[in-house]
């Protein structure tokens, strides 16, 4: 009886111990690291991903031998991009060269989520952002058997305020598709001095409003006149 009792508390906490491992939340890398984890589901000769910013190409994967390519003017982000920043995939497809230069072309280009990279990809061509700044909050994963859990970022405001709020996503390892939002709140809310709805402006209004003076009587000397 004693052994069988050790034997199910040692089957107890070795289950307890792949649960929370399986639950461990791991960070995303950043973007470029991303993106070149990408393994295309459509068929394709060769391919090359860059990076343009400010002019510049800059190759960051290449696969097969890549034909000669035009340098788009405009490509696509999936995350907060600086000015002048982004990025394009040129490939070559039964003898002919194409370019993935928007996300509804990556999405195309990537197909079903293969694994926890690409599906963050996808999301992130739904408006959902591994954010780098806050990646405890908007830039991390863990998950099971059955499923993917992603913690992404959205914009969700540029105008007063300037807002971005969190969710973890649910995403289905078969199908590669969301299969869940959980929405978790703003993370970041920023108010600027032309903001008409910011509370401590507001307060500070409140305190400053005049309040209305007593009109004064009149003097003796004015009434005998």
């Amino acid at each position: 009886m004693l052994k069988l009792i050790t034997k199910f508390h040692v089957f107890v906490f070795l289950s307890l111990g792949i649960l929370a491992y399986a639950q461990e939340k791991k960070q995303f890398s950043g973007v470029p690291e991303l993106l070149q984890r990408i393994v295309p589901n459509m068929k394709t000769d060769s391919w090359v991903l860059i990076h343009k910013s400010y002019g510049r190409d800059e190759v960051l994967k290449k696969v097969g031998t890549v034909k000669d390519y035009t340098s788009p003017a405009s490509g696509f982000n999936i995350g907060i991009a600086e000015e002048d920043e982004f990025y394009y995939i040129a490939y070559s497809a039964g003898g002919k060269t194409g370019y993935v230069t928007d996300l509804d072309g990556l999405k195309k280009f990537i197909g079903k989520a293969d694994d926890v990279q690409e599906a963050a990809i996808l999301a992130a061509t739904d408006g959902y952002i591994i954010d780098e700044e806050f990646k405890d909050m908007a830039g991390n994963y863990y998950e099971d058997k059955s499923s993917y859990y992603l913690d992404l970022g959205k914009l969700t405001s540029t105008e007063c305020p300037y807002q971005k709020k969190h969710y973890t996503l649910t995403v289905s390892k078969s199908s590669g598709t969301i299969t869940g939002v959980k929405d978790n709140g703003a993370y970041i809310e920023l108010y600027n001095k032309k903001c008409t709805n910011n509370p401590r402006l507001l307060k500070i209004e409140k305190k400053e409003e005049p309040k209305d003076e007593p009109k004064k009587k009149p003097s003796r000397s004015a009434k005998r006149r």
